[in-house]
């Protein structure tokens, strides 16, 4: 009988932060010594139908009565409290970023998703926040108290060291386009740079939200940038490795992170970063390592990018700061250290049926 299900929403090989991070757990609990099942549910959250709530009460009703329930964020925030509490089951919710912090969605929507998650997290016993950021937003905004929330930070690989060192310099973005990744900010930002010598590539999928990425299309075209810009979608581990290893720069524009493991995977390779000022942005890039700048500010992120990309020897400068932080992020074997404590702690409480 397993210790913990992990019941994560849609497709697990998803070419997002939030899924590598649950895939990561779900390859290295056991070594923690902890029986790990994983229990697939519908892809419609944070927005499930009547049917797929009924099929997601019906699954839980179906997992051992003694394992632990980890609820990915992306469902636990989504889920009626009574269907929490009902459950008879220990639960564990396992939260990237608050669901109503999404960029993009409606007043109505922010709202529902706001109070809905609210009720879920005092519904739960557990909560699990990926970042010190959201622990903090989770404590304050959402009144989880410091008893029932465990941190537990996304590890980081070691990784080849990025030559960077490309003419004309090579920035790269990671991550699916969305409108919450600003990749609209960032080319915005380009296309103040048009007299520089660069190239820039985004690497992300462009199917999560079909509508950002025609209209990032055409603000790409639009800008004059289709030949400087690509945009290769998303991307196998070994392309992703020749993405990093053939970048000179790193640049996230989001306008909300609840951690940005890019931003620590940018580090591990040993690349200067611009980056907005959210997430793990202040507690994890050194300020030798990476320019800092408001989200949704163009002209801050341009400024940022030309005093970079105008100055080889401060990009050096740079990479080899970022290089020395990448070598002290925490590992993924942390993380799982650290879940696999809320589900011992969890493991001898019971539930009302």
């Amino acid at each position: 009988m397993p210790d913990v299900v992990f019941a994560i929403p849609g497709d697990l090989a998803s070419p997002t932060g939030g899924y590598a991070y649950a895939r990561r757990m779900l390859n290295d609990l056991p070594a923690q010594g902890i029986d790990i099942a994983h229990l697939t549910l519908a892809a419609g959250f944070p927005f499930p139908t009547d049917a797929e709530l009924a099929a997601t009460a019906a699954a839980f009703a179906d997992t051992p009565r003694d394992a632990v329930l980890l609820i990915d964020g992306l469902v636990c925030g989504a889920l009626p409290a009574s269907l929490l509490r009902g459950c008879g089951r220990r639960c564990a919710a396992l939260v990237h970023h608050p669901l109503g912090h999404e960029t993009g969605l409606s007043d109505a929507a922010r709202r529902q998703l706001l109070a809905s998650e609210r009720a879920a997290l005092a519904a739960v016993d557990a909560v699990v926040a990926t970042s010190a950021p959201t622990g903090r937003v989770l404590a304050c905004e959402f009144c989880v108290a410091a008893d029932r929330l465990t941190i537990a930070e996304p590890g980081t690989d070691p990784a080849p060291r990025a030559p960077a060192d490309g003419e004309p310099p090579h920035l790269i973005a990671v991550g699916a386009v969305s409108p919450r990744k600003g990749y609209d900010v960032l080319v915005a930002a380009l296309a103040r740079l048009s007299t520089l010598p660069w190239r820039a590539t985004i690497v992300g999928s462009l199917d999560r939200a079909p509508e950002e990425a025609a209209r990032l299309r055409a603000l790409i075209a639009g800008a004059g940038l289709a030949g400087r810009v690509a945009l290769a979608g998303a991307c196998d581990d070994a392309a992703l490795e020749r993405a990093y290893a053939s970048a000179d720069l790193f640049v996230m524009a989001s306008h909300y992170e609840g951690y940005g493991m890019v931003l620590t995977e940018a580090l591990a390779r040993g690349l200067p970063i611009v980056t907005t000022r959210v997430g793990a942005a202040d507690e994890r890039v050194p300020d030798a390592a990476g320019l800092k700048v408001p989200p949704g500010d163009t002209v801050a992120l341009a400024a940022a990018l030309e005093t970079v990309l105008g100055d080889r020897e401060r990009r050096s400068v740079m990479a080899e700061a970022a290089w020395r932080a990448g070598q002290a992020l925490p590992r993924w074997d942390d993380a799982a250290a650290a879940i696999a404590g809320v589900i011992r702690s969890l493991a001898g409480r019971g539930r009302a049926a």
